[in-house]
């Protein structure tokens, strides 16, 4: 269901359901005063929630990806205690325990490629794209938002989530995936040559191109966040910087 006045909420259910709902889209909706039948923003998806994977949600047959944030892939692996595991699983897991049959109120941002609605989704109040990516059970899409970089570093530092093992980042688990099917390497592919690679030392961020001094020389290893980038442009939107030499 779609609302976009807290009038139009308060109707979907009654008694002490209505201020929980009132509760639930305020943030979204803004004063009473300010907007007393409706707002500008697009319509807010509210409604119980069927989870796909770890960001994805449907609601009422609307298919919503979560903003910012990329959760491993329902058959990809990970590694924990030298023991591999369903992470992609685990992270849908989480996610529908989390929201259980609560109400979930989603904030559309964008229509991504595949009709799907791109949203900042929240239960009770909490953001639940920030929830899934603080414990660990998401990254964030630093490709297209660095809104929830934060907490992916607080989740890191705390070894939870993926983050308890070695894993590969999501995108280049799917770009590794089509790749193999294809029977190309894995860690590469023809049209994406430029290097990112994470300092050992510093932790910095740095890209390396064909023409550079280090380039050769530099190894690519997804597991520990390292990728590849389709141009320099690419690179410096994923908070890489330029190698020096």
């Amino acid at each position: 269901m779609r609302v976009a006045s807290l009038t139009a909420a308060a109707a979907l259910v009654g008694g002490t359901g209505g201020y929980f709902l009132f509760d639930l889209l305020a943030p979204y909706l803004g004063p009473v005063e300010a907007a007393p039948t409706a707002v500008a923003s697009p319509e807010i998806i509210v409604g119980q929630a069927s989870v796909v994977d770890g960001d994805t949600l449907e609601i009422h047959g609307t298919r919503i990806r979560l903003h910012g944030i990329d959760a491993p892939e329902s058959d990809q692996l990970c590694t924990r205690q030298h023991d591999k595991y369903r992470c992609g699983q685990s992270a849908a897991l989480a996610l529908s325990d989390k929201i259980g049959k609560g109400v979930v109120g989603c904030e559309p941002r964008d229509v991504d490629r595949y009709g799907r609605v791109v949203a900042v989704c929240r239960a009770q109040g909490e953001d639940l794209n920030a929830w899934m990516v603080a414990n660990g059970w998401a990254l964030a899409y630093r490709h297209y938002s660095i809104d929830y970089v934060p907490q992916e570093e607080a989740a890191a530092a705390a070894k939870i989530g993926v983050w308890q093992g070695a894993f590969v980042p999501p995108w280049d688990w799917r770009r590794s995936s089509r790749l193999a099917d294809e029977g190309k390497r894995p860690d590469q592919s023809a049209d994406c040559l430029v290097k990112g690679n994470i300092s050992i030392n510093t932790g910095e961020r740095i890209y390396h191109v064909p023409s550079g001094e280090y380039y050769s020389r530099t190894k690519i290893n997804p597991a520990k966040g390292e990728r590849w980038f389709c141009s320099e442009a690419e690179a410096r939107a994923a908070g890489w910087r330029p190698s020096r030499r």
